[in-house]
């Protein structure tokens, strides 16, 4: 089974959308656990893929809005330590593009 990607079940993926300024996302640290990285990597990941997606694939949350996450999400709790401003990514930008996190 090594070197096999694993099978994540389509409702744990489902949980992790959020809807932010009226559109359908998942932040970049459910993003990273979906895929098994660090948050870190994954941004860096996309920053040096930039070119690859279309510029309304992501955005970074506002202080208000990290608040507001960490609020309603239980398990985003550990956000409210970090530094940086969390990115959302709209999710039917995410799938087809997501060889450049891996």
């Amino acid at each position: 089974m090594k070197g096999q990607k694993a099978i994540i079940p389509i409702g744990q993926i489902e949980q992790r959308i959020l809807l932010i300024r009226g559109q359908r996302v998942i932040l970049d640290a459910d993003l990273a656990m979906l895929y098994g990285a660090p948050t870190r990597a994954l941004n860096q990941a996309v920053r040096r893929n930039l070119k690859r997606f279309p510029q309304d694939f992501m955005f970074k949350l506002t202080q208000p809005e990290k608040n507001e996450v960490i609020t309603i999400c239980d398990h985003l709790k550990n956000l409210k330590y970090a530094k940086a401003l969390p990115n959302a990514f709209t999710p039917l930008e995410i799938m087809p593009r997501s060889s450049a996190a891996g």
